[in-house]
């Protein structure tokens, strides 16, 4: 048996599935490497396993955090490894599956030790960012760290943020931190890595099925939760697939059927940004289609 198994892919692609037919086959558990379903709020939106599904194997990091706290690649590197310890001690091969590429990549090969940006810093960048526009952030930061503004898309106001934060904060650009010696690697030893790819088509497919089934299971009275509160839009779970669209729709500014149509076409948006990074990023790993089946990975 390898050390651990590695199962990501894009959105709907059938992986959770996989990795739960897998954990049963070996006495495995399950660790989630998905962004969105750290958080514990949208149990629904963001496709958590059930719980008859945390039953029947055990899960990790799933719905472990609060909305208004903040995800990074840093903190789940160090929660991840206090989970694959926790489960190399009782004997468990981890399964880890998800979706977020930049996970799967600091559990492989570790994340430098950028420093921390102070809060003051952080809500004024998140102020202009509201005021100016992602786009308008872009070019500042393409301005006074070229290097870093290469690698980000001008409409991802959330790197945009935190690499402005970074330079606001240190002087120095995100990618010169990055070179610097950091966080080691959560993972070494026999590690067998798989994407799950199946036919792009069939993906969208899937994607318009499970909105429609959220929006059947009352996703709308989760994200009528989370909208209550307030928090600052610039939260990883404020900004998740559906959440903005179904805020516009409650706030009166959308319907229904218009805010599940651009919540479905962003989604798939997402589909081709995580399959772009696949073929980018994980070349080297072994790609499934979606007839693979639990005994294919551990042949």
């Amino acid at each position: 048996m390898p050390d651990a198994v590695l199962i990501a892919g894009p959105t709907a692609s059938g992986k959770s599935a996989l990795a739960l037919a897998v954990a049963e086959r070996t006495g495995g558990a399950v660790v989630n490497v998905d962004a969105m379903q750290l958080y514990r709020n949208l149990r629904i939106l963001t496709a958590r396993p059930s719980a008859e599904d945390e039953a029947r194997v055990p899960h990790r990091l799933y719905g472990i955090l609060d909305a208004a706290e903040r995800s990074s690649a840093g903190r789940f590197l160090g929660l991840a490894k206090d989970t694959l310890e926790e489960l190399r001690l009782a004997g468990r091969l981890p399964i880890l599956v998800g979706g977020t590429g930049l996970y799967f990549e600091v559990l492989l090969q570790g994340i430098a030790a950028v420093p921390a940006v102070p809060e003051a810093v952080r809500e004024s960048v998140e102020r202009r960012l509201a005021r100016e526009g992602a786009a308008a952030l872009h070019g500042e930061l393409a301005a006074r760290d070229p290097e870093t503004a290469q690698g980000i898309r001008p409409g991802d106001s959330l790197r945009i943020a935190r690499a402005l934060g970074v330079l606001e904060a240190t002087g120095q650009g995100l990618k010169a931190h990055q070179r610097l010696a950091g966080h080691p690697p959560a993972l070494g030893g026999c590690v067998r890595k798989f994407v799950r790819i199946p036919p792009r088509e069939a993906v969208y497919d899937a994607v318009e099925r499970r909105f429609d089934a959220m929006l059947a299971a009352g996703v709308l009275d989760e994200v009528a939760a989370l909208r209550s509160r307030r928090l600052a839009p610039t939260l990883p779970l404020m900004r998740a697939h559906g959440v903005p669209e179904l805020i516009a729709h409650l706030d009166g500014a959308l319907s229904l059927d218009d805010a599940a149509a651009r919540a479905k076409l962003n989604t798939r948006h997402y589909v081709k940004r995580q399959l772009s990074w696949a073929r980018r990023r994980m070349a080297d790993w072994t790609w499934l289609d979606g007839a693979t089946c639990s005994a294919d990975l551990l042949a």
